[in-house]
């Protein structure tokens, strides 16, 4: 019996980035529908309550549970006392919760959130000195995370400073494989034109979360020419969930399975919820995983 457990996260229902999309979804809608269409988990939206005792029964009646949240950083802009506090303060709400993992992601300087600027024109990129208090916090961090036994896994992002494969290198490169895992999302390394089966093959036994989305070709190329920004790229379909696109997950995730991967895959394909039911892709996912890895 496979380890790996299958979650999809509340991204599909509602945006963090553009919180108009689905707005009027409410989290018990979206706990109900990860739940109903045969997921084990999920990761926490915008909507959930900060509140554990608020969410837990939620989560708890219907069978499901928190796998991993997204963290944002800012270890290259401000003083690593102050990440800190605010990173245990969320390691502690998700210890709470019951969680595994907190999806770490360096926001210094990042353009993600900036409607108006072109994806891959405006992409920054980070000095020696901040590579340097980004990888020696990251392990600092990932020791405050197992204290409360969790893992930090670090998730390159289109429009940060670790994006591409280089930038992944050099981060793997200098941090403790003891402290530091990585996140990998297939999706935004196929975005920003990487090779996924070259990172997996090459960090397979340091993978500590997946992210599974596939990008539409022709939206990546739209990106490309008409400088698109990333929220932009978004609204135009650049993602989509695995099956919808070209990507064979099965020989994809292979070696990661066979490094004995006892973590989460997690369903995480951010469309417009107007245009992609999020309940429908769930369904269609759930059935994808199923068809693909046999469970």
């Amino acid at each position: 019996m496979s380890t790996i457990k299958l979650g999809i996260a509340p991204i599909g229902w509602n945006n963090d980035d553009m919180p108009s999309l689905g707005g009027e979804t409410t989290y018990q809608q979206i706990l109900s529908e990860v739940a109903l269409a045969g997921f084990q988990g999920t990761e926490i939206g915008n909507k959930y309550p900060k509140d554990p005792a608020v969410l837990k029964p939620q989560l708890d009646i219907r069978g499901i549970k928190i796998a991993a949240a997204w963290c944002g950083l800012h270890l290259t802009t401000e003083p690593y006392e102050k990440v800190e506090q605010e990173f245990v303060a969320f390691r502690d709400y998700m210890a709470a919760l019951g969680a595994d993992c907190i999806n770490v992601a360096e926001q210094g300087h990042t353009i993600q959130g900036q409607r108006e600027t072109p994806i891959f024109d405006g992409k920054p990129t980070y000095t020696d000195q901040e590579w340097d208090r980004l990888t020696t916090g990251l392990d600092k961090l990932g020791e405050r995370a197992a204290e409360s036994g969790l893992i930090i896994a670090y998730h390159h992002h289109m429009g940060t400073g670790v994006q591409t494969t280089a930038e992944i290198d050099r981060l793997m490169e200098n941090t403790d494989p003891s402290k530091v895992k990585l996140l990998l999302d297939v999706g935004h390394l196929l975005f920003s034109g990487e090779d996924p089966q070259a990172i997996v093959d090459r960090y397979a036994d340091r993978i500590g979360h997946v992210h599974m989305k596939d990008v539409r070709p022709a939206i990546v190329k739209k990106a490309h020419d008409e400088h698109l920004s990333f929220l932009n790229a978004i609204l135009a379909g650049v993602f989509t969930i695995p099956g919808d696109g070209e990507t064979d997950y099965g020989p994809l995730l292979k070696p990661v399975i066979d490094a004995g991967y006892d973590g989460w895959f997690m369903i995480e394909a951010e469309q417009d919820p107007a245009v992609a039911d999020p309940f429908v892709q769930a369904v269609n996912a759930r059935k994808y995983l199923r068809d693909t890895f046999g469970f």
